[in-house]
C-alpha cells in the first residue's frame, strides 16, 4: 500500500486514480471531524470537497506537503474557522433548503439504550470543554491523530497538545463522573 506522502507525488505528476485513492482515504475521516466540530451535516460536506480542493491546487503548484493527513486536517481546521467568521454564517439563519424533506432518524424515548445515552453525556461533556481542548479530543480519540499530528494541525507545540489533552481528560472525566453520581442518586435509570 502506497503511503500518503507517494500518492500524493503521484497526484501531483497527474494520477487521477492517486487522488482518488486519497479521497477514498480520508473523505470519511475528514467528514466525521468536520461534522463534530461543525454540527451541520451539509457544511461538512461542503467542507470537505474544498479541502480536496485546495489539495490538488497545492500540488499543482507543485508543493507536495511533507505530510498529507496533518495537512488536511489542518486545512479542513482553518476551513471551519473561516465558515465561523464569515458574514455567512452570520447571515445564515435559515434552515438547509431540503430540511422539511428530511426523514427524522432520532429514536423515541423508549427506543434510547444505555450505550445512546453514554454516548450523549460524553457530547455533553465535549461541549463543556474549551474549544481548543474539545477540537483536541476529537483529532485525538475520533480521528486517531497522533501528539505530533495534532500540533501540525492546530499549529501549537506538541506539550501544549499534550497538556490541554490531560486538561481536557481530567474535565471529562470528572464531568462525566457527576453524570454517573446524578444518575445513580435518580435509582440507577439509564434512560427516560
Amino acid at each position: 500500500m502506497l503511503s500518503d506522502e507517494e500518492l500524493a507525488r503521484a497526484v501531483a505528476r497527474g494520477d487521477a486514480g492517486a487522488l482518488e485513492a486519497l479521497v477514498y482515504r480520508y473523505h470519511g475521516p475528514l467528514f466525521g471531524y468536520l461534522q463534530r466540530v461543525l454540527r451541520q451535516e451539509w457544511a461538512a460536506e461542503d467542507l470537505v470537497q474544498e479541502t480536496f480542493l485546495r489539495f490538488v491546487r497545492q500540488l499543482q503548484t507543485g508543493a507536495v506537503p511533507d505530510r498529507v493527513r496533518p495537512w488536511l486536517y489542518r486545512v479542513a481546521t482553518n476551513l471551519c474557522r473561516d465558515y465561523w467568521r464569515s458574514a455567512d454564517r452570520r447571515c445564515d439563519r435559515e434552515l438547509p433548503a431540503d430540511w422539511a424533506d428530511r426523514e427524522d432518524f432520532r429514536p423515541s424515548v423508549v427506543e434510547i439504550c444505555e450505550r445512546q445515552e453514554t454516548r450523549r453525556e460524553i457530547v455533553q461533556a465535549l461541549e463543556g470543554l474549551p474549544e481548543i481542548q474539545r477540537r483536541m479530543v476529537v483529532l485525538r480519540f475520533y480521528q486517531d491523530l497522533t501528539y505530533r499530528e495534532i500540533a501540525e494541525v492546530l499549529e501549537v507545540p506538541v506539550g501544549t497538545v499534550k497538556a490541554y489533552l490531560y486538561q481536557a481528560m481530567r474535565s471529562l472525566r470528572s464531568a462525566l463522573g457527576e453524570l454517573e453520581e446524578t444518575r445513580s442518586r435518580a435509582g440507577g435509570k439509564h434512560y427516560a
